[in-house]
């Protein structure tokens, strides 16, 4: 184990500074991504079945769970059809504009892992030339491998931040539809069997 660390510190120290942030970028995006993706779980949403929708609209007092409460609340104190129509806007503003902020800002995120890494790439290619510039020798042969080092490693640790962090952001996202299209069968459901105006 702990010569795994040390090869982990010396690819770290290979790849220049440019590593500290794209190590702070990995943090980011992961915690971020886990937290969204565990709030997404089946568990913390609870919208149930829809075989149970239809008779917890006809039945409010029977629903459970989440789904309960959104029922409950379109149907409270409600006389027309555009009355239930804006608390499930509201309803989906309160749950889904958090998700959808968060997301954004994973993407964006994921988005800048790869361009993090073209950074270390060109610093690396310019300490390369630099190298090959100030003449020959085995120094200068040193010197021409280490940049071409940092280039590689950087724009490598780039790619495996982002591919891995833009599979998580599609998880999240097909998730965050499955709730919007429940929430609109939901709401398809209570007005057609509430039949108001």
């Amino acid at each position: 184990m702990f010569e795994i660390f040390i090869k982990c510190l010396d690819i770290l120290k290979s790849g220049g500074w440019v590593m500290v942030p794209l190590f702070l970028l990995a943090l980011l995006i992961y915690t971020n991504g886990i937290q969204l993706l565990l709030f997404l779980g089946k568990d913390s949403i609870e919208l149930g079945s829809e075989a149970d929708w239809g008779n917890w609209v006809s039945k409010p007092e029977k629903a459970t769970g989440r789904v309960g409460e959104i029922i409950r609340y379109t149907q409270d104190n409600v006389y027309a059809a555009k009355h239930i129509r804006n608390r499930f806007e509201e309803i989906r503003q309160s749950m889904l504009h958090n998700i959808e902020r968060r997301l954004v800002f994973l993407t964006t995120l994921v988005a800048a892992a790869p361009l993090m890494g073209l950074l270390g790439t060109v610093i690396g290619m310019l300490g390369t030339f630099a190298a090959i510039s100030s003449g020959g020798g085995s120094e200068t042969a040193a010197k021409v491998a280490e940049g071409i080092s940092e280039a590689l490693i950087t724009t490598q640790t780039g790619l495996f931040i982002a591919l891995p962090g833009l599979f998580l952001s599609l998880i999240i996202r097909r998730r965050k539809h499955a709730i919007e299209a429940a929430l609109a069968r939901i709401e398809s459901i209570s007005l057609t069997q509430l039949k108001l105006d």
